[in-house]
């Protein structure tokens, strides 16, 4: 003991016989959770003055054609024959467009389709005597309680893809009116709808038309003709280019 009574300093003190002995292990750093990898990355990124990259999207529907070819009526194999067709019921048309002067209302839009509608029949099928909307309404007018109302029977129905039989009561409409007409087939403009292509390119159309055989109630032949051109009537025009082609060869 020291002098003062106090314990003895540590210098003199003997080691304890077993005494533990002192082991020092190496720290083991504690793992990342995944999830914030990313956010590490980032926060790199961004520290060493660089850009995160922009995840690439998908391509706009607007720009994407329809997954299924444009299956094209061959008007030859009804050379000789009397088709109706059906006026146009259901057309999309966003409001940019529509402010054109004459495609102003919803009337003025469906005459304008049925009349270059009726145009490249005419054109582009003259072997087929083809009964436009307009004459179908005279007949509508001639035989009032007979003839339905062509621009009320529901044929915009027909746009819907995998159907193939004509629902009732627009399978006996058409039946009816193909009747006071001649012929058995109707050719029915589904549905048309205008979209604006991206950076201003122009405007696409995508019309959807079907060919009924009014006797059977088969729908026989359909598809989604589509087409663009700086302008509504360009774009459907060019719509007609594929499904009428013209057989030169």
């Amino acid at each position: 003991m020291s002098r003062g009574g106090g314990p003895p300093p540590l210098s003199h003190r003997r080691p304890c016989r077993g005494a533990w002995l002192r082991f020092t292990f190496p720290a083991v750093p504690t793992p990342v959770p995944t999830r914030t990898w990313p956010v590490l990355l980032l926060l790199a990124t961004v520290a060493c003055g660089g850009k995160a990259a922009a995840p690439a999207g998908p391509t706009p529907a607007s720009a994407r054609p329809p997954k299924d070819p444009v299956v094209p009526l061959l008007t030859s194999g009804f050379a000789g024959q009397t088709i109706a067709v059906a006026p146009l019921t259901l057309i999309l048309m966003p409001d940019s467009i529509a402010q054109v002067e004459h495609l102003a209302d919803r009337a003025t839009q469906l005459r304008w389709a049925d009349s270059l509608l009726g145009l490249a029949l005419e054109g582009r099928g003259p072997e087929v005597t083809w009964v436009l909307p307009p004459e179908l309404r005279k007949t509508a007018r001639r035989a009032p309680g007979i003839a339905p109302d062509p621009d009320r029977m529901g044929q915009a129905i027909l746009r819907v893809p995998n159907m193939k039989d004509v629902p009732d009561p627009l399978r006996s409409q058409l039946r009816s009116l193909v009747a006071l007409n001649g012929g058995r087939f109707a050719l029915v403009p589904a549905a048309l709808a205008f979209t604006q292509l991206p950076d201003g390119a122009g405007l696409r159309a995508e019309f959807s038309l079907a060919l009924a055989d009014t006797r059977t109630g088969k729908v026989v032949w359909r598809t989604l003709a589509w087409g663009d051109g700086p302008t509504p009537t360009r774009a459907l025009g060019a719509t007609f280019a594929t499904v009428f082609p013209t057989e030169l060869q």
